[in-house]
């Protein structure tokens, strides 16, 4: 019998898949569906759930705003309230092709998804950076057809002899582990199976974000001398529970009042000038400047987020026009901010303290170093020398 059970315990990720759910595993060929992104994007599919609505700040600028006699002020002073930085990554491969079956004598073929997700937060003290919070975790996309049992526990129940398996035996002491597998889609429309399934594990990388920045709330980190940057767009959503309890909704709202997000990746025609899209506003922002603030609102989500963009690099030293920028967001929370936007003093003192995050810089080491923030590149190398090689991810399944 122990014979036996060691024999299970050496099968791949991708057979006790197709054990657990009646598929039939083709053991396709494994390959990365990563890839490089510019720092603009130009056709970008915008998230129309959030339109411009109005200015977002209580003394909007006509124009362009000079922050740098403040960012050397605040320098002088030694002054720095972005403390916390956090970085969420995955990648993520096809692992399989799986047959399962349907009506009669049919079967389908679908992708299996693998994704390995890193989310850290490296905190700023006494200026030094370290290590202050790591989740990493192997998630599984696969086709809803792949529950037979049609109960929402089976997943859960998935996991469990993922987790028990001796292929997974070998990175454990490294700290990973498998979580419940999150089904995709299968109804026929022009998605890509491949692209569902990494959706859904973008969103469940989200939602370990989300997790930490409420765990830092929760630890009482986060405050007014003690703010948290995310690299990145803040792509939290309310959830049905927050829209539909007053009491979560206001939880929620309450995680973000100390946080940004900074995103190096844009689009330009995003960038909106008394309602029109003006892309031309970003491209001739001049150096150690902002942009006015807007404010994104939404008919279906009563959320709000005040957008701006601010220049760290002279363009003329840049490759495009474009280099150098960062777009900034923060979540509206309190009513005075939903009604008037956020506090220009506000937003001038944040804006003058990323462009003192300007130097050092990561030249020669990422490409994108004209859209860094140097934490913030740190952060990433933290959560990025936390996972496994491809050749050894791809050699569990």
């Amino acid at each position: 019998m122990a014979a036996v059970k060691n024999v299970n315990n050496r099968k791949k990720i991708t057979q006790i898949l197709a054990e657990e759910t009646g598929g039939k595993s083709y053991k396709a060929h494994k390959y990365s569906l990563d890839s490089e992104r510019s720092s603009l994007e130009y056709n970008e599919a915008e998230d129309r759930t959030f339109v411009w609505k109005k200015g977002g700040e209580t003394e909007p600028p006509t124009d362009y705003k000079s922050v740098e006699a403040l960012a050397r002020l605040l320098a002088k002073r030694d002054e720095q309230v972005l403390t916390y930085f956090l970085d969420g990554s995955r990648h993520v491969y096809k692992v399989d092709d799986m047959a399962y079956a349907q009506s009669g004598d049919r079967s389908v073929i679908y992708p299996t998804i693998a994704g390995q997700v890193g989310v850290g937060i490296c905190k700023r003290e006494n200026k030094k950076m370290m290590p202050e919070a790591l989740v990493r975790e192997i998630i599984l996309s696969v086709p809803s057809i792949a529950d037979p049992s049609g109960k929402g526990d089976f997943f859960e129940s998935l996991s469990v002899k993922l987790n028990e398996s001796n292929e997974l035996a070998r990175i454990q002491q490294c700290g990973w582990k498998f979580v419940t597998p999150i089904p995709y889609d299968i109804k026929r429309d022009e998605r890509k199976f491949e692209d569902r399934g990494t959706a859904r594990i973008q969103e469940a990388m989200i939602e370990r974000e989300k997790e930490m920045v409420k765990k830092l709330v929760r630890e009482g980190k986060l405050n007014q001398d003690n703010y948290l940057v995310k690299d990145g767009s803040l792509e939290y959503r309310l959830t049905k529970t927050d829209k539909d309890d007053d009491k979560s909704f206001q939880t929620f709202k309450h995680n973000y009042n100390w946080v940004i997000g900074l995103s190096k990746s844009f689009n330009p025609e995003a960038c909106f000038d008394k309602g029109k899209a003006n892309p031309g506003l970003i491209a001739d922002l001049p150096l150690y400047h902002r942009t006015p603030v807007a404010y994104f609102g939404s008919e279906k989500e009563p959320l709000a987020f005040a957008v701006w963009y601010v220049r760290l690099r002279d363009k003329s030293k840049t490759r495009t026009p474009f280099d150098g920028i960062l777009k900034v967001e923060k979540i509206l929370v309190r009513e005075d901010e939903l009604k008037n936007g956020m506090e220009t003093e506000t937003v001038d003192r944040l804006s003058a303290l990323i462009i003192n995050e300007r130097n050092p810089t990561c030249y020669g080491m990422d490409t994108r170093w004209a859209n860094h923030i140097y934490p913030i590149y740190l952060t990433e190398r933290f959560v990025k020398s936390q996972y496994l090689s491809t050749e050894s991810f791809l050699h569990l399944f």
